[in-house]
């Protein structure tokens, strides 16, 4: 396993096994405005260091020197730090707060083996969530149903006593038709978090021209989708308006665990795919999954208007549903 530079519980791993000593600082509650969210960690190593980070500057120093600490005695803590005003203006912030770490030595509180456990899942892109209740010290892995509201909003926190920590694979968005709205969508996507395919065998429409920085598949969509993987975190919109391009895959996401299907076409257009789908022998409450016409009607005319629309209702499902 390669290990990416954000996956920091991956990191904290490494520098276990190396032997120098490994400690792992999550951010657990913090005020509204604050630069790093609750879920953000930070790795510290026995050699001082670091990797990732808990807050824009403000309380990194001192985290530090308590995993310093954790690391000598093997017991965990449980940090609350005042920021004042001035410091939170130096970082960005309008105003000051209170934010709260856990820090927790590898080894002697957090298990090597259910950290090994975690960052494989993370590997394979597998929700996971790490638990742990900060009263009794237990800890533990959890699946998604578990915790099913958090995981849709990728939203860790304290339940009680109990903090989850959620790990969510990456989000992710396949594109059918390089057409005008695709140029637009695609760089929103990205800019939003998701990483985007554009799918279309049509290679003079999907070409590295016309979408710069985007991987692009030439097969037939139904059988792009079913190599690039559809779970719960992708979303898919179908652009090309040719039943023969957007039909098969329309099917695949049907039949799939897709948190968003998106199809372009006016209400009549959608009324002669769902009489299609009925007679491939799809329910009308699977059909009831497509988002037809697609985006949220805010009046969009041009193409990136569309774009907009879409991306807000992809991210509207996905946060709200």
């Amino acid at each position: 396993m390669t290990t990416d530079l954000n996956d920091i519980p991956a990191i904290a791993l490494k520098w276990h096994r190396a032997g120098t000593g490994a400690a792992l600082a999550t951010v657990v509650e913090t005020w509204g405005s604050a630069p790093r969210p609750v879920g953000s960690q930070l790795a510290i190593s026995g050699q001082g260091d670091i990797m990732g980070s808990v807050s824009g500057g403000c309380v990194e120093g001192a985290v530090v020197v308590e995993a310093m600490d954790a690391l000598d005695d093997g017991a965990p803590r449980l940090l609350e730090y005042g920021v004042s005003d001035d410091e939170a203006f130096a970082v960005g912030l309008a105003c000051g707060g209170t934010i709260r770490v856990l820090v927790e030595p590898v080894g002697a509180a957090i298990p090597v083996q259910m950290l090994s456990d975690l960052v494989e899942a993370r590997a394979a892109s597998k929700p996971i969530a790490y638990t742990v209740d900060t009263e009794s010290w237990a800890r533990g892995l959890a699946a998604p149903d578990a915790f099913p509201e958090r995981f849709r909003s990728d939203k860790s926190g304290f339940e009680g006593s109990l903090f989850v920590a959620v790990h969510n694979p990456p989000l992710r968005m396949a594109v059918i038709g390089g057409v005008h709205i695709a140029q637009s969508l695609l760089p929103m996507a990205r800019a939003a978090g998701f990483a985007p395919v554009l799918i279309d065998p049509r290679e003079a429409f999907a070409s590295a021209v016309r979408f710069p920085e985007t991987a692009l598949r030439h097969d037939w969509p139904d059988a792009a989708l079913a190599e690039f993987g559809i779970d719960t975190r992708t979303a898919i919109v179908t652009l090309t308006h040719d039943p023969k391009l957007d039909d098969p895959a329309i099917q695949a996401a049907l039949g799939s665990d897709c948190f968003y299907l998106g199809c372009l076409g006016s209400t009549r257009t959608h009324a002669k795919r769902e009489a299609r789908l009925t007679e491939a022998g799809f329910t009308p409450a699977q059909i009831a999954r497509i988002h037809a016409p697609v985006g949220l009607d805010i009046g969009a005319k041009s193409p990136a208007e569309i774009a907009v629309s879409i991306m807000a209702q992809i991210i509207q499902t996905l946060r709200q549903s």
